[in-house]
């Protein structure tokens, strides 16, 4: 039996705040990494409200030349996720990326390029293909591309 939307929600709210604290408590050392992934702290004012929004995400690649993907599967809900949201209207965001923070550009793929990079995120973590197929919507990619002059 699937939870309902609002705890499924409360426990994505929950999760989130403990791991911001591990990586605030711990000094980044506990927390930077997980499920083989880079922990990213996304910094994007709320679409509705204007105020900051802070959520820690996991990126499955993160670029040479800096660029940082995050995919907003929401753990394979049918709800695009509120920090997606958010980036869409504020697509200039900051975020921390092994301790360093930095002003990004935020662009959402296309399907097409979506699919180009899509066996690099899987390669990175395989539930990725589990989520697609259990969301019943398009999964987006979000391209964070660093801008210059930080």
């Amino acid at each position: 039996m699937a939870l309902p939307p609002q705890l499924r929600d409360l426990g994505f709210k929950a999760l989130n705040a403990f791991h911001r604290s591990a990586l605030r408590l711990s000094g980044g050392r506990v927390g930077a990494r997980a499920l083989g992934m880079a922990m990213v702290e996304l910094h994007v004012p709320g679409r509705v409200s204007g105020l900051p929004r802070v959520t820690i995400l996991a990126s499955p690649v993160i670029d040479e030349d800096g660029t940082v993907l995050l995919v907003a599967s929401k753990g394979g809900d049918s709800r695009d996720p509120e920090w997606f949201k958010n980036l869409v209207v504020h697509p200039e965001v900051d975020l921390v990326v092994a301790g360093e923070r930095r002003s990004y550009r935020a662009r959402v793929l296309s399907s097409a390029e979506t699919e180009d990079c899509w066996a690099a995120i899987v390669d990175a973590y395989r539930p990725y293909d589990a989520y697609r197929a259990k969301a019943g919507r398009p999964i987006p990619v979000v391209a964070c591309t660093p801008l210059d002059g930080d």
